[in-house]
């Protein structure tokens, strides 16, 4: 990985970066994005988008989709993100994602999308049934991206690839037009330590808001109680917690709720696993549960709080999409005219 943008291109460091309003927010999305997101605020221009296009190749209830985006919206500013210095939106509100996404569906290549492992996962057997926007969801990711001429995106090792892809139609747009460096091809900024959290349930499954239980995930919005409870039914096993890295080895459930501890305590494995190596899980649990509760709590107050007065996170919404709109029409203004588009004089 790189921390600068690539050398010819001269334009501002910036990050952009998103989240489906879809169920709700949990750990995984806490440890692997949110909190990273409030440190990039300190080195970055930032971005971060609600991604409802992309949220309806689910299906969402309509009627839910605008009080989820809003409240995505709440974990974002509960977690740290301030409105002030980077911008938070609702996707839909920029209609420019959705224009430049049909540019890139011109440049991109069939066989580019065919390979994207994501879809095959999310479609599995029945990939000629699924929808065409289910197909595409990786060209409008990079429109997403490029639409600002983002030059980083905070990403998960699930997401390089579509990363990479972004990069391809960036580079086959500039020399299809020949417009040398227009876009920038965006950077990953890995993730570290607290980005692939698992499920409590199963320790080689990725804790997701769309399994059907409750008890394999920690919400955000969950109190102590909850919290509690659910670690207490974490899968484990019979053996002590391991005194060595070495001794996680086939032990992915244990490996997990280690992980989870050192990411939610910003300590290393190695400083957790000396401190409860040799001993059980009755006492390792509610001391994992305890540090959970401290650090999850004072978010999940303040998103109730901010939950209760949608009209407070709709003026918020409202000034970051006039902010992004900002940054947008110019660009897509300069993409017309790259591609060659009618305008009056």
């Amino acid at each position: 990985m790189t921390d600068a943008a690539p050398p010819q291109y001269k334009g501002p460091q910036r990050v952009f970066s998103g989240m489906q309003p879809t169920n709700g927010l949990h750990l995984g999305n806490y440890l692997g994005a949110l909190q990273k997101f409030v440190r990039l605020q300190d080195q970055y221009e930032c971005i971060y988008c609600i991604v409802d296009l992309h949220a309806i190749t689910t299906g969402p209830d309509p009627k839910e989709l605008a009080n989820r985006s809003r409240e995505v919206a709440a974990a974002y500013v509960a977690a740290g993100v301030d409105p002030k210095r980077s911008t938070i939106f609702i996707q839909s509100a920029v209609r420019e994602h959705s224009e430049l996404a049909w540019v890139f569906n011109c440049v991109a290549r069939m066989g580019w999308l065919e390979r994207m492992t994501q879809f095959k996962d999310k479609a599995g057997s029945h990939a000629e049934r699924s929808s065409v926007g289910l197909f595409a969801y990786p060209v409008l990711q990079a429109a997403d991206i490029l639409l600002y001429k983002a030059t980083h995106v905070p990403v998960g090792e699930d997401q390089k690839q579509h990363l990479e892809l972004s990069r391809d139609i960036a580079a086959k747009f500039n020399k299809d037009y020949n417009a040398p460096n227009f876009f920038p091809l965006p950077e990953p900024l890995i993730q570290g330590p607290g980005a692939r959290i698992m499920s409590l349930r199963e320790g080689t499954k990725k804790m997701s808001k769309s399994d059907p239980s409750d008890m394999t995930r920690i919400n955000m919005t969950d109190d102590a109680d909850a919290i509690l409870q659910k670690i207490k039914k974490a899968t484990t096993d019979s053996l002590p917690v391991p005194e060595s890295k070495e001794g996680l080895a086939g032990r992915a459930e244990v490996e997990n709720l280690v992980g989870i501890f050192a990411a939610v305590t910003e300590r290393t494995v190695e400083d957790i696993l000396t401190e409860f190596g040799g001993k059980g899980f009755g006492v390792f649990k509610p001391a994992l549960a305890e540090a959970l509760a401290a650090k999850l709590s004072p978010i999940a107050a303040e998103m109730r709080r901010l939950n209760a007065d949608p009209g407070a996170l709709d003026a918020i919404l409202k000034y970051g999409a006039d902010k992004a709109r900002a940054v947008a029409q110019p660009i897509m203004a300069e993409v017309r005219d790259v591609v060659g588009f009618w305008r009056a004089g």
